[in-house]
């Protein structure tokens, strides 16, 4: 039995060596992918473009404009003339921010009953970059506010003393955009690469012709499954530690828990997905339906690794439903162990879970091709 796995196996890493853009795009391009989101989400967001409408002309409104852009989100400032100017601008998504500073602007600031307005426009179309230049300027016109409140007292910096939160970050201290996404795109990335490499066993014999030839020879079904399941869960495991190795050293991303825990469960995860990509494979008559159906349930599955959105903030209905999703305990638990350093007394849940619905789907994944195939 053993011999004849075997002879599947060379099989497949010989269809592999013939379709080698098969195994480099898995996984060279996921690693590509997972570079260029990390390389991006990393990165802060700066040198913003922004405009300026002084109708004040006051040194008062030009230490407002120098206080903006010394944050360091904004570039240097476009100063204009005319409201239409800040309109075409923010139609052509030119800018993402407007300061328009109104004529009394420096009265009103040292009257002592005055009270300084701004008018701030904002390029909603980007939300991202809009929300980065919303916190700039409320941590500015923040800071203005308490030095009018400590001239209006006549107390000097010491003397006031506002409210000050003391606030320590847990798991990610410097609040990097890269160590949530790029685990999420690490997780998205395997399921893509175990399923498609699974769903294209069986339909690429189907498309070659050749299925027939291989049912006909001396081999059980079950010595054809884990004969085609072997290749994927050796192409899928390699991708998983180029990945890891490669979000750790070039994005900083901690593994502060067990690296052999997180290695055994991986090997958990991507049978689950290879029973689920075995699925696909007996169903589709080609290979460009696999990549399809692939690609079907890749995105399904996007929606709950809360990569776009948390799951948290979603509906009652659409959290339960995503503790039915593999994807989604898989990220738990990869995130847990990453950046909590979390062990089995955490992780039980959410690792529990996971077998369960490996038990399930392979289960049925199992039956199902075996039936298929005799």
């Amino acid at each position: 039995m053993i011999r004849r796995i075997w002879s599947i196996v060379i099989k497949e890493f010989i269809h592999l060596r013939s379709d080698w853009w098969m195994p480099a795009f898995m996984l060279i391009g996921g690693a590509t992918e997972l570079l260029m989101v990390g390389w991006a989400t990393s990165r802060p967001i700066n040198n913003l473009p922004f405009m300026v409408l002084d109708h004040d002309r006051s040194k008062a409104s030009r230490s407002l404009v120098v206080a903006i852009e010394n944050t360091g989100t904004f570039d240097a400032p476009q100063y204009v003339d005319e409201m239409e100017n800040i309109e075409l601008a923010l139609d052509r998504g030119e800018i993402n921010a407007a300061v328009i500073i109104p004529p009394e602007y420096d009265a009103e600031l040292t009257s002592a009953n005055g009270r300084p307005t701004l008018f701030i426009l904002l390029n909603g179309a980007e939300s991202i970059p809009a929300t980065a230049a919303l916190r700039a300027i409320e941590g500015v016109t923040r800071d203005l506010g308490e030095q009018i409140v400590i001239e209006r007292l006549n107390l000097s910096p010491e003397e006031f003393s506002g409210f000050v939160p003391s606030m320590v970050v847990w798991f990610n201290e410097s609040l990097s955009e890269a160590l949530y996404t790029t685990p999420a795109e690490l997780g998205l990335m395997l399921e893509f690469t175990v399923l498609l490499f699974a769903a294209i066993s069986f339909s690429r014999e189907r498309e070659l012709g050749t299925l027939e030839q291989l049912l006909v020879m001396p081999f059980s079904s079950l010595e054809i499954i884990i004969g085609k399941s072997i290749p994927v869960v050796i192409v899928g495991f390699a991708d998983f530690i180029l990945m890891l190795t490669m979000v750790h050293f070039a994005f900083s991303v901690p593994i502060r828990g067990s690296l052999l825990l997180l290695i055994l469960l991986a090997f958990g995860y991507l049978m689950v997905e290879l029973s689920k990509g075995m699925v696909i494979s007996v169903i589709s008559r080609t290979q460009h339906q696999a990549f399809l159906l692939v690609m079907l349930i890749g995105m399904g599955d996007f929606m709950f690794t809360g990569y776009a959105a948390p799951v948290e903030g979603m509906p009652q209905a659409i959290q339960w439903f995503a503790n039915f999703v593999p994807a989604f305990h898989w990220l738990s638990i990869l995130r847990g162990i990453l950046l909590k350093g979390a062990g089995m007394e955490v992780l039980w849940p959410h690792v529990t879970a996971l077998a369960g619905l490996g038990i399930i789907i392979g289960g049925f994944s199992w039956a199902f091709v075996r039936r298929a195939l005799d």
